[in-house]
């Protein structure tokens, strides 16, 4: 690439730094951030909440303090000048409002930090910020000391979160109560709080960052040198055990290894080795980093990858492990440019996992240090292409929107600070020459954040014993691990093609490993090759797919409850690498269950019976469907019933005039539930009702489900489609018996019978049954919520476990049939029994028909009103109640239909 060419791209980058933060200095400052899609500033509690992510907002005008050291870097030494002057004018750190102790420290006290560093430098050459005099320090001290009350605990890890006016623990601060953090909030704060206390000499900062980083390193798993994604901050306890080097544990790693080359402490290098042989032996996978389990590392935690990782590759760049930088960072690139951006999240085949984009750094950075380190123009061209995806793809009038779902170009309403504080920063260091930085960037170290702080903080104010007595270590059997950093000159012995020579191999491996269509394993069995099972193609009616599970050591266990249970036992495979195949196939499975829980979960559904002697008296809990017409944004569906042939309805109809305009009944089993839908479409029926196959099964004892899709295009189904358990479907299929002619309702939740019955010529004592009782429930605060009974039902996470037995190397999955596209192949996804209370007098007033049918002509039973759970897992319990007090309750109803019928005849 000509100087020429590169000077034009980094015109280009400064150009959409003036674009982003032209737009927010207009649009949002002083807020926090940017909303680029609507051109204003995102202000917290006045936005919706956004969870977690809302924690790094503080109201201390966050972009701003992020975008200090960046101005430098890119030259703008005048508008830095206007900027810090704004900051000391306008920003406030003293506000009521709870935030991230980690966001806050790398974002906001790194961002004064760095922007002071720059500022003295600037004041050092003479021409700017002659006024300036340690102001942004005593700011950022001031925050020091308003994090520090987060390390009050007997660990010396901190609080995640803490008020900036009021601290932890006080009643108005509104947090103190949290039990657990993550490994990389607690392990990243010693470069920002060493330099505050190098910086003033207070080394009480320095003091609690080592503390919380100490107590980290004893915790780690002592036989695979790894540590957890999540901590107890008051026991030292793992509450998550996988270990990885993305989200949540990522910048731990860095911090070790940079605080080594900015403290001169060779127990932090140390300990960062003694990390680094764990993960290149068991997470490192070329090209791929895998989470494992600490106390098992051979064993995979998860299938996929989270986008956070891409920084790894620029830290080995700094430990000197090129080779594997250059693999990983390849295999990111080629994601990049099969979906423009790198997800949120993607699978081991390279699939999108995660949709979306916020617009991270982390490739850019790794990119801008694999450069540095080999001089291989082809990272120009990789800039170059992150320059041009995210002006073609994010860019927008008022910033650059982050990406929603990276497959449909979709945008959110967001531009985080860090995009200005790192992306721009590494975008424009790589096509800068030496002489276009106004400073000697090699003079600095980059944080997490990529605010720059100087390397003399070494030499300055070492209060701090250097070796710290209270580790141990363990001897590495690498040879290659030196305690000091790497000559890049060995590195690269006048070999421009190094770098080239890595890469290749690995040029085709996106597109091998993510076909446009997905190869069923039946079709490559035809083939003659045999690619191993893999969880989303299983299915349980396939007897050769049962073959393979035996093969791989995998039982499959139908249960009483219509659910299957898939146990495997290593020892009982065919071989050592069966073995592992069954390994890998109970994770995909698990990662398959947890993936189908995260889909929209839609609630349960009703089915009212509104035709004579029934009037709307019986409603029937049902099971919701993935595919066709949502009752809750659509009117609901009313007709008369029928049953179809063949009643599996996996076959074209062949009594299409019985269903044509009516509500058809399938049974469940043999096929997907949208062929059935499909069969019944076709042959012209409004509506569909599948009835459990499984004798006796009931919604009060079974978890209700939702009818997942075939994997297929489902926008061709137009119909609504309900799912009945055994018993609730016999009620219909006992009332067609009975009368012949039976009229229902399908809709999102029951309905009042003075509107079902409306325009009928119906006494008015049926409608109003017992007006006693109904005034009683009108008039009683709980029951709010008319005629939304059993109908609801809590939709909570799927039943999955895997049960990790030591001694047997055993590995169970319980989990629907309908998830695992079973015995009947209906694929579903499950939802969990409501929880039930263990206080009797908690109980809410929900009743249901209970699966049970009795003499319609004597009895009938009505669904009462629901409460709503107040707790925050919203769940109801099921209280069913005595039949001699429905008998009495309805005592006059069943006397009028008894006149009724006789009148009729």
């Amino acid at each position: 690439m000509s100087r020429e060419e590169k000077q034009k791209l980094g015109n280009q980058v400064l150009e959409m730094f003036d674009h982003a933060y032209g737009n927010y200095m207009e649009h949002a400052y002083p807020a926090d951030e940017l909303m680029p899609l609507t051109c204003r500033g995102r202000v917290r509690g006045q936005e919706p909440s956004r969870g977690d992510v809302d924690d790094a907002l503080g109201k201390f005008s966050l972009t701003l303090i992020d975008s200090l050291d960046t101005l430098v870097v890119l030259n703008k030494t005048k508008e830095f000048e206007d900027a810090v002057r704004k900051v000391l004018r306008d920003v406030n750190l003293d506000n009521d409002v709870v935030v991230s102790v980690f966001e806050t420290n790398i974002r906001v006290l790194g961002g004064l930090l760095g922007g002071h560093s720059l500022a003295i430098m600037l004041k050092e050459k003479g021409e700017y910020m002659q006024w300036y005099n340690d102001e942004l320090l005593q700011m950022a001290k001031q925050l020091g000391y308003k994090l520090l009350p987060a390390f009050n605990t007997t660990s010396g890890l901190p609080y995640p979160r803490i008020n900036l006016k009021f601290g932890i623990r006080k009643p108005e601060a509104r947090t103190g109560t949290e039990t657990d953090t993550c490994t990389a909030c607690a392990g990243t704060l010693i470069l920002e709080f060493a330099a505050l206390s190098r910086f003033t000499g207070a080394t009480i900062f320095e003091e609690y960052a080592r503390k919380a980083l100490d107590f980290l390193w004893e915790k780690r798993q002592r036989s695979s040198n790894l540590v957890g994604v999540t901590i107890n901050i008051h026991t030292g306890d793992w509450v998550r055990k996988d270990s990885g080097v993305g989200a949540g544990i990522d910048s731990y790693y860095e911090y070790l290894l940079k605080a080594y080359v900015l403290l001169g402490d060779d127990s932090f290098l140390e300990r960062f080795n003694t990390h680094y042989d764990a993960i290149m032996r068991y997470i490192s996978q070329p090209p791929l980093l895998l989470d494992v389990h600490i106390h098992k590392p051979m064993l995979n935690a998860r299938t996929w990858m989270d986008a956070l990782l891409a920084f790894f590759p620029g830290l080995q760049v700094l430990k000197g492990d090129i080779r594997p930088a250059i693999e990983t960072h390849e295999m990111l690139y080629q994601v990049i440019k099969k979906h423009n951006f790198l997800p949120e999240a993607f699978t081991t085949d390279f699939r999108v996992h995660w949709a979306q984009h916020p617009l991270r750094p982390e490739f850019a950075e790794s990119t801008y240090f694999l450069y540095k380190a080999t001089g291989d123009p082809y990272y120009l061209e990789v800039g170059k292409t992150l320059i041009e995806n995210l002006n073609k793809y994010a860019r927008v009038p008022c910033g650059f929107a982050a990406m929603k779902d990276v497959r449909t170009g979709s945008h959110e309403d967001r531009m985080d600070s860090f995009f200005l504080a790192e992306m721009f920063k590494y975008l424009y260091l790589l096509f800068a020459d030496k002489e276009d930085i106004i400073f000697d960037i090699e003079d600095y170290i980059f944080t997490t954040e990529a605010h720059l702080l100087p390397l003399w903080l070494s030499t300055t104010n070492q209060s701090i014993s250097k070796k710290n007595t209270t580790s141990e270590y363990t001897e590495l059997d690498d040879s290659n691990f030196d305690w000091t950093c790497p000559n890049t000159q060995i590195l690269f012995p006048n070999d421009p093609l190094y770098a080239q020579s890595i890469r290749e191999p690995l040029k085709n491996v996106v597109d091998k490993s993510c076909p446009r269509g997905i190869i069923r394993v039946e079709e490559s069995f035809r083939s003659g090759a045999k690619p191993p099972l893999r969880a989303r193609d299983f299915m349980a009616t396939n007897p050769e797919h049962l073959e393979i599970l035996k093969k791989m050591g995998v039982s499959l266990i139908h249960l009483k409850d219509g659910r299957v249970q898939l146990v495997q036992h290593a020892i009982q495979a065919a071989s050592s690498i069966d073995a592992e195949d069954g390994l890998r196939f109970m994770q995909e499975m698990i990662e398959l269950s947890s993936q189908q829980q995260k889909e929209q979960q839609l609630p349960p559904r009703a089915v009212q019976i509104v035709s004579h002697p029934f009037f709307g008296r019986v409603v029937l809990t049902a099971g919701p469907a993935q595919f066709g017409l949502d009752l809750s944004k659509h009117k609901e569906t009313r007709g008369f019933v029928a049953s179809s042939k063949p009643y599996n309805g996996c076959s074209e109809l062949t009594n299409p005039e019985a269903v044509m305009g009516k509500i058809a009944l399938i049974q469940r089993g043999q096929c997907m539930f949208a062929e059935k839908a499909r069969n019944i479409q076709n042959a012209g029926a409004i509506g569909g009702i599948v009835i459990d196959d499984n004798e006796g099964s009931s919604s009060d004892t079974a978890p209700l489900f939702q009818m997942a899709g075939d994997g297929k295009d489902t926008d061709d189904i137009k119909i609504p489609m309900l799912f009945l358990f055994s018993k609730e479907g016999s009620i219909i299929l006992d009332a067609i018996r009975e009368y012949e002619e039976v009229e229902v309702l399908l809709s999102d939740k029951a309905k009042d019978r003075a509107a079902i019955l409306k325009g009928k010529m119906i006494p008015s004592y049926i409608i109003n049954s017992n007006p006693e009782m109904e005034n009683e429930e009108q008039s009683s605060p709980e029951n709010d919520s008319q005629n939304q009974s059993a109908e609801q039902v809590s939709s909570s996470s799927q039943e999955v476990d895997l049960v990790d037995q030591e001694s047997s190397e055993e590995n169970s999955l319980n989990s629907h049939p309908e998830s695992l596209s079973s015995a009947d192949m209906d694929k579903a996804v499950s939802i969990s029994p409501s929880e039930q209370t263990s206080n009797p007098t908690e109980n809410h007033e929900t009743t249901n028909l209970n699966g049970e049918c009795t003499d319609l002509d004597n009895q009938l039973q009505e669904q009462s009103e629901t409460e709503e759970d107040s707790s925050p897992n919203v769940s109801w319990g099921k209280k069913v109640r005595p039949i001699d007090s429905i008998l009495a309750d309805w005592n006059e109803d069943i006397e009028a239909f008894e006149m009724m019928e006789k009148d009729e005849l």
